[in-house]
């Protein structure tokens, strides 16, 4: 695997990442009713959440990859799709993030199990990971190096991200209460998204 195509696997997670899916909603909820103290919980639960999912899209990836070489270049052509369907569906969201405040899970076991279960078992997150992860795989490569690597990365960024919103919705709630800046945040990462998909098309066609 290249330094290059490390670095677009970054890019392009950070990317998805602070897209406000249910996991991030399930965040910020928590983080408005119970302040600070949600974050780290809640972010070691995404990551395990993001780990379960990914392990076991991986696994599906790797049985794929090793039956048919068609049917794996077929799969990354739908994932630069799916990229940019996802691009278009955030630009074109509104400027609402729909997220009230949350008081029942007051443990950090109980938030840390509730993030875990929201985004572990929720099918779109394994049906992303098949979409998303043969872009960034080199079927020529050994799988399970590459397979640490990018889990490692991406679960890192997770934790990074999910901790990011969690004390952002607790220290500053009127940028997340304030339609405008979630229009321009929804738009900016709708527009790298396509752009993102575009360019892994680009990349297919140039092989």
């Amino acid at each position: 695997m290249s330094f290059e195509t490390w670095a677009a696997f970054v890019a392009a997670s950070t990317v998805l990442l602070m897209i406000p899916g249910p996991t991030i909603l399930l965040v910020v909820s928590y983080a408005l009713g119970q302040g600070w103290r949600t974050a780290l919980p809640m972010s070691v639960g995404v990551a395990l959440g993001d780990f379960t999912a990914m392990t076991l899209s991986m696994l599906g990836i790797g049985a794929l990859l090793a039956a048919s070489a068609t049917v794996f270049t077929a799969l990354k052509w739908i994932g630069a799709a799916y990229l940019v369907y996802l691009g278009i569906k955030l630009f074109r969201a509104g400027g609402a993030l729909d997220a009230e405040p949350r008081t029942d899970a007051t443990s950090p076991a109980k938030m840390m199990a509730h993030a875990w279960l929201v985004t572990a078992l929720n099918p779109k997150s394994i049906t992303f990971f098949v979409a998303f992860l043969p872009q960034f795989l080199d079927r020529h490569g050994d799988f399970w190096t590459q397979m640490f690597i990018f889990e490692a990365t991406f679960l890192a960024l997770a934790f990074a991200n999910a901790f990011g919103y969690a004390l952002v919705a607790a220290r500053a709630r009127t940028i997340v209460r304030n339609p405008r800046a979630i229009r321009i945040f929804n738009r900016t990462g709708g527009t790298l998204l396509i752009g993102a998909g575009v360019a892994t098309a680009a990349m297919r066609s140039g092989n």
